[in-house]
């Protein structure tokens, strides 16, 4: 018991246990104190903000173009979704049905589409805006870690996104992409060191199958406009938090 108290003892006082909690969990007065005032929803909000974070040249405001990019996207893929069917059948006619029919339904497909790309670029700018000036590094290094995670996501999102058009271009690059998810080490069933078949690899979970069909669509459906989106809000929103209890935007080098 010693050995493992002194182990946990350890762990609690290292730096990426600290980077991750910011109070301990003794039942006092004081730790009960920093847990309120850790709260998300109680305080998003910081009381004042340094001159040095309204700097464009510091922060090239990337951060805020990327949530604002999020909202786009989730204002008009609400609004795609009430003239999108995710059936093989009706996807592409869908599609055409929003260039030609509906009013302004191309410049909402496009507003849709651009700021998708927008996002992506944005957030690796964001990235690369943090990596030079240091923001990554201690007490930083977690929400570095979120941040990570938050580009994966992004990345995702836009290649779930991909298919939902059921053209051509679609079809061949999910197809192509797909392989490369075969290629996985472990989890492929054409990778290196390959402990499943293609019936339970990574390939076969994204697709619903062995091939590009009626349920690659609709698992690709589910994954942009629910599964995928839901995880993104929360890491934002720990993001957000984290920025905050971090000390606010990172002062320059």
């Amino acid at each position: 018991m010693s050995e493992k108290k002194t182990l946990k003892e350890k762990i609690m006082s290292g730096q990426i246990w600290k980077s991750i909690w910011r109070h301990d969990f003794e039942d006092t007065g004081a730790n009960r104190g920093k847990v309120i005032r850790s709260n998300l929803f109680l305080h998003l909000h910081p009381i004042r903000i340094p001159k040095h974070a309204l700097k464009i040249r510091f922060t090239w405001c990337m951060g805020g173009i990327t949530f604002f990019a999020f909202l786009v996207e989730c204002v008009t893929g609400i609004l795609l979704m009430f003239y999108y069917h995710p059936t093989v059948d009706m996807a592409y006619l869908d599609m055409k049905y929003l260039q030609f029919d509906v009013p302004f339904g191309q410049i909402l497909r496009n507003m849709h589409r651009w700021g998708a790309h927008l996002m992506v670029l944005a957030v690796m700018l964001h990235m690369l805006r943090v990596f030079l000036t240091g923001s990554y590094k201690a007490p930083r290094e977690f929400n570095w870690v979120i941040g990570v995670l938050l580009l994966t996501l992004t990345l995702l999102m836009s290649f779930t996104g991909y298919l939902l058009p059921w053209d051509q271009l679609a079809f061949w690059a999910i197809t192509v992409g797909t392989n490369m998810g075969a290629a996985t080490p472990f989890l492929g069933a054409e990778g290196p060191f390959s402990l499943v078949t293609k019936f339970n690899d990574v390939r076969f979970a994204l697709l619903g199958g062995t091939t590009v069909g009626a349920n690659a669509l609709l698992r690709f459906y589910v994954l942009h406009v629910i599964a995928v989106p839901a995880v993104v809000s929360v890491f934002m929103a720990i993001h957000f938090w984290r920025v905050r209890k971090d000390g606010g935007i990172s002062r320059p080098l």
